[in-house]
This record gives C-alpha cells, structure tokens and sequence, in this order.
C-alpha cells in the first residue's frame, strides 16, 4: 500500500492518490498528505484508480479531511473507483458528501 499526491501546474486542484489497501494502516499518511495544503487549492480529488479495498476507517478518514478542509477547499472529488467501491461509498452516502466518478 502507498500513498502519493500531486498538485495542478496552476496550483488549484491536489490531489491524493491510494494505492493498494485504503486502510487503518494509511492514517497518519493521509492526514500528512493533506496537512499542508496551499490556500489557492480549491479542489482535492481522492485517487482510488489503485486502490483495492476500502474499510470504515477510510470512510472516516475521508470525512476528517472533508472537515478540516472545508474552510478553503469548495470541491471534494473521489474518483476512478472500482465497482466494489463505488458500491461502498454510495451505501454510506459519500455521494451526498462528494463528487464521485
């Protein structure tokens, strides 16, 4: 499991990228992921391209950084999900939280 992110050339979206395991294994990297994020950032997206499963703890990891970003950031985006969980996320009502594709 590892955990990358990037910024946009223009400095606005940031994004964070999961792969493997999206696990109570990842918390403290998440949260140091996101801990810094640059006032002009107005959109993070949620890479899960690579990610192969999801438990509780990464629904509530999610929702911290929902939380503590909320302030500054306007858009919160999950994207590239597999089926599995998609399925996940729309059974806890993450689509009422955020943008998910």
């Amino acid at each position: 499991m590892s955990l990358n992110t990037s910024t946009s050339a223009d400095g606005t979206t940031f994004s964070i990228h999961v792969k493997g395991k999206f696990d109570f294994n990842l918390v403290q990297d998440f949260r140091l992921a996101y801990a810094n994020v640059s006032s002009e950032v107005s959109t993070v997206i949620v890479d899960l391209r690579e990610t192969e499963y999801m438990d509780s703890s990464a629904l509530g990891m999610l929702l911290n950084m929902q939380k503590l970003l909320s302030e500054k950031v306007s858009l919160f985006k999950i994207s590239n999900c597999r089926p599995q969980i998609k399925k996940i996320l729309q059974i806890s009502r993450f689509d009422k939280k955020f943008d998910i594709d």
